[in-house]
C-alpha cells in the first residue's frame, strides 16, 4: 500500500509554539510529570476568568443561536465593531466593513488566502507570531522578514523594511502591540510604516489583538488612523486577551481605506467566509457586550493588576540572571529575553528548550519559532500568578547555571 502523506504546501510551514517542544511535553504529561507551560497565551489555566456579563450574555442568546448566521457575523457583533473603531476617530467604518471570525487567527488565513498568489512577497515582522508567516506560505506566497530592533525597544527597522520591498511585494503586516516582545510602537514609529505602505502602494494588515494590554505610559496607535483614504488596511482583534476568553473563539477584521479599489478581494474574502458557513454564533453574541461594557481589563494592566505585575517581575527575574537581557515589556503577555551568545553559546535554541523541559518541567517556545534568525532567544509567557512565575523563573536561573 502506498505511505499516504502531507500535502507538500504544508512543507515549509511551521507552528513552533504548538511544535515538537509541545510534543515532548505530552510525552513527558504521560509518564506522570507535572509540566508548567509558558508556551502559549491562553488565560483560563492561570486563572483569568470572563466577565461575568459576557458569559450571561452569551448564555442568554444561546437560544437564537442554533442556526447559522451571516457568514460575515451576525449584525448586532459587526455594529459594535463598527461603533468601536468609529469612536476611535475612524468615522468611514460601515458595518459591511467587518467580518467576524473564529478567533483572529481563523481570519488571518482566511484574508491571506483571499489575497495571496503564487509568489507574492508579504513583509512580516522578526520575530513574528508564527502563525502569519505560517499562514503567508500557506496560501503560496514568501514571507520577507523585516527586522525589528532589539536595541530600540523592538521597533521595526525601516531602512530594513524599505530595503526588501520588490516588485512583487503587495502587503506589510503590524503586529502592535506585538508578540513575542512586548514592544508598542510610538505614532511615529506607527506613521512611518504606513508611510512606507503608501509610497509602496502595500496593503496593510495589522494584527491589534493585544490593543488593550498596555502598560504605563504606553499608547496604542491603530494603523488604520493614519492609513486614511489612500491605504488599504485590514485591522485584525478580538476578545480573546483582553477580556479572557480565549476559547470563545471571537475576533474579527475591519476593512479601511480606498475599499472601491478593493471590491474584487472583498467579494473573494466573502467566497471564504461563506465557504466555512458562519463563525461561532453563541461566541458573537459576547462581542457587543464585551465592547459596550465595563472594561474590566483596566483593573489588570495597572500598578497592582496581574498583568502588569507579573509582566514587570518576570523583566526584572530574568534580567538578573547572569548573561540575559530582557527588553522590558510595554504591552501584550510575553518577554522575549536574550540569551549572550558569548556565556550561552546555543547552536539550536530548539533542543535548548527541550533540554529545559526535561530538566526543569518547564515549557517555553525557542525564539527562531518566530522566524528570529538567531538561536539566542526565547518566550516566555507572563500569565503565572507571581508565586508561580518566581519559580518558573528560578528554574531557568538553575538550568543556565549549569551551562555557563
Amino acid at each position: 500500500m502506498r505511505q499516504i502523506r502531507q500535502s507538500r504546501k504544508l512543507r515549509n510551514v511551521r507552528y513552533d509554539v504548538r511544535g515538537p517542544i509541545l510534543v515532548e511535553a505530552q510525552r513527558l504529561e504521560s509518564e506522570g510529570h507535572r509540566i508548567l507551560k509558558l508556551n502559549i497565551g491562553n488565560t483560563a489555566p492561570f486563572g483569568f476568568e470572563a466577565p461575568e456579563a459576557i458569559i450571561a450574555d452569551m448564555v442568554h442568546h444561546l437560544p437564537d443561536s442554533q442556526g447559522y448566521a451571516d457568514s460575515r457575523g451576525i449584525y448586532e457583533a459587526r455594529t459594535a465593531v463598527m461603533n468601536y473603531y468609529q469612536s476611535r476617530g475612524l468615522r468611514d467604518v460601515r458595518v459591511d466593513d467587518v467580518f467576524i471570525g473564529n478567533g483572529v487567527s481563523e481570519l488571518i488565513s482566511m484574508v491571506l488566502q483571499a489575497f495571496v498568489d503564487d509568489g507574492n512577497e508579504i513583509l512580516v515582522p522578526a520575530p513574528d507570531y508564527p502563525l502569519w508567516t505560517g499562514a503567508v506560505t500557506l496560501a503560496g506566497g514568501t514571507a520577507v522578514h523585516y527586522r525589528c530592533d532589539e536595541d530600540d525597544d523592538w521597533n521595526p527597522d525601516l531602512a530594513d523594511i524599505e530595503a526588501k520591498i520588490t516588485e512583487n511585494t503587495h502587503a506589510l503586516v503590524i503586529i502592535n502591540p506585538n508578540n513575542p516582545t512586548g514592544a508598542v510602537y510610538s505614532e511615529e514609529t506607527v506613521k512611518g510604516l504606513i508611510d512606507i505602505a503608501r509610497r509602496h502602494d502595500l496593503v496593510v494588515m495589522a494584527d491589534e489583538i493585544y490593543e488593550k494590554i498596555l502598560f504605563e505610559d504606553a499608547v496604542h496607535h491603530h494603523a488604520a488612523t493614519y492609513a486614511g483614504s489612500d491605504v488599504l488596511c485590514l485591522t485584525f482583534s478580538g476578545l480573546s486577551k483582553a477580556y479572557r476568553v480565549c476559547g470563545y473563539r471571537a475576533g474579527w477584521v475591519m476593512i479601511s481605506g480606498p475599499k472601491e479599489l478593493a471590491t474584487d478581494f472583498i467579494e473573494g474574502l466573502t467566497l471564504i467566509a461563506n465557504m466555512r458557513m458562519c463563525a461561532n454564533v453563541p461566541a458573537q453574541h459576547a462581542i457587543q457586550t464585551a465592547l459596550g461594557g465595563y472594561q474590566s481589563v483596566e483593573e489588570l494592566i495597572g500598578p497592582g493588576g496581574r498583568y502588569y505585575e507579573q509582566a514587570m517581575l518576570a523583566h526584572r527575574l530574568l534580567n538578573e540572571i547572569p548573561g540575559v537581557s530582557s527588553v522590558k515589556p510595554r504591552g501584550a503577555l510575553y518577554c522575549f529575553p536574550r540569551l549572550d551568545p558569548e556565556v550561552y553559546p546555543i547552536a539550536d535554541d530548539e533542543e535548548f528548550v527541550i533540554e529545559l523541559l526535561r530538566a526543569k518541567k518547564l515549557l517555553v517556545t525557542h525564539g527562531t519559532g518566530f522566524n528570529w534568525p538567531d538561536p539566542d532567544h526565547f518566550r516566555l509567557v507572563t500569565l503565572p500568578a507571581v508565586d508561580v512565575l518566581e519559580e518558573a523563573i528560578g528554574r531557568i536561573a538553575d538550568f543556565l547555571a549549569l551551562r555557563r
